[in-house]
């Protein structure tokens, strides 16, 4: 409830696992400007595994959601209708000077909808990332958010070219940097060791010392059909038998594997198969790597930031900055090219690209710079004369 006096809050929202990442160096920034920014941090439930989340918040140094809507998984139209019902009480019950929200999930187009519709200032960190497939959900949310957000903030300057093409002005668009690398970089000291990681759970050290490859395999498109997922996993099979491949397996991906008849392909000696890790362990195990194969967006960007050749398993990327300047290739789902991918990267060492403008480790400090002075003049504005 607002105390009697106090600002009413910026409201920011978490709905997954990515959305962690992009939060922690956010509401540490906003703590940190002078005046702080008063946050209230809502969790919608969206993706929700406690013991992942109470290592996530401990890893990033997090506080703990003050609100959990609790949604759950669902559809993604009763996902994104319950996430909204259960939203608008929070306004109610807490104001609100902003709601910030990040990404692509059901859970930001949700939140940023209840807002502008109670003529809330919306502000949307990671705008203007386009894949140009509207068959997947994240590209429709990514879309609709940024029409209706009044601050668009960006990890790369070719999102405004996107964002101009869909008629937004140019001084709704701030070109801020990537927070995820925020996180990254405060974060790399702290890593696992992936040595010590793999020995913890009964795998000898011996087993990656020559080299690795990191797995992470969890879009439907990939991995909800058989004739798909088959030849990716048969692909995978044969890359381990010349580099030891680190798999670390997504809930989706083992369901669907055992539904499918094919989790024994994974018994391959050289794959090391782990459960889903922490944010610290994965860091770890990525730093090591000689090569990550994936299907994330976020590992495109962290890959790149670290140096490390990224092939990423999908015929489109939302982050071209990681294809131009970094070190992502995209292979798309094509075995061969996957395997030629890899050749060429124990041929030749792979892609170390650059890092891109700005993932610096603070764009959560001009985020916040820039949301202090916007609201302070946004409000003077709305005061009558």
């Amino acid at each position: 409830m607002i105390e009697p006096g106090a600002a009413a809050p910026v409201i920011c929202v978490v709905g997954a696992r990515p959305n962690y990442m992009k939060m922690a160096p956010i509401i540490r920034a906003l703590a940190a400007h002078r005046p702080p920014l008063r946050t209230l941090l809502v969790h919608t439930g969206q993706h929700y595994d406690s013991a992942m989340n109470e290592r996530l918040f401990a890893d990033l140094d997090l506080p703990h959601p003050e609100v959990n809507l609790e949604v759950g998984s669902a559809s993604h139209a009763v996902q994104t209708a319950e996430v909204m019902r259960r939203f608008e009480p929070v306004i109610d019950a807490h104001g609100a000077r902003a709601v910030l929200v990040v990404g692509d999930v059901n859970s930001t187009l949700a939140c940023a909808l209840v807002a502008v519709k109670r003529h809330v200032p919306v502000a949307h960190v990671e705008s203007g990332l386009r894949s140009h497939d509207r068959r997947m959900p994240e590209e429709i949310n990514r879309v609709l958010t940024d029409q209706i957000a009044d601050l668009l903030y960006t990890t790369e300057r070719s999102a405004h070219d996107n964002l101009a093409r869909e008629g937004i002005a140019p001084e709704r668009m701030v070109f801020v940097g990537n927070v995820m690398i925020d996180s990254l970089l405060a974060n790399l000291p702290k890593a696992a060791l992936p040595a010590e990681l793999l020995a913890a759970v009964g795998y000898p050290s011996e087993r990656i010392a020559g080299g690795y490859g990191v797995v992470t395999l969890h879009r439907p498109s990939n991995v909800d059909h058989p004739q798909t997922l088959g030849p990716i996993i048969d692909a995978l099979s044969e890359i381990s038998t010349r580099l030891p491949l680190v798999i670390a397996l997504h809930p989706r991906t083992r369901n669907n594997l055992e539904r499918f008849g094919m989790l024994d392909r994974l018994g391959a000696p050289g794959f090391v198969i782990l459960p889903p890790q922490g944010y610290l362990e994965m860091l770890g195990l990525m730093a090591g790597a000689t090569v990550v194969l994936t299907d994330s967006g976020g590992i495109q960007e962290e890959t790149t930031a670290l140096g490390v050749p990224c092939l990423t398993i999908r015929e489109n990327t939302e982050r071209p900055i990681t294809v131009e300047q970094g070190t992502n290739t995209l292979v798309g789902v094509d075995p061969a090219a996957l395997r030629a991918a890899v050749d060429t990267v124990l041929a030749g060492g792979g892609k170390r690209g650059r890092v891109p403008e700005y993932w610096d480790g603070r764009a959560a400090q001009r985020i916040a710079a820039h949301l202090a002075a916007w609201l302070d003049a946004h409000e003077k504005q709305a005061q009558p004369a």
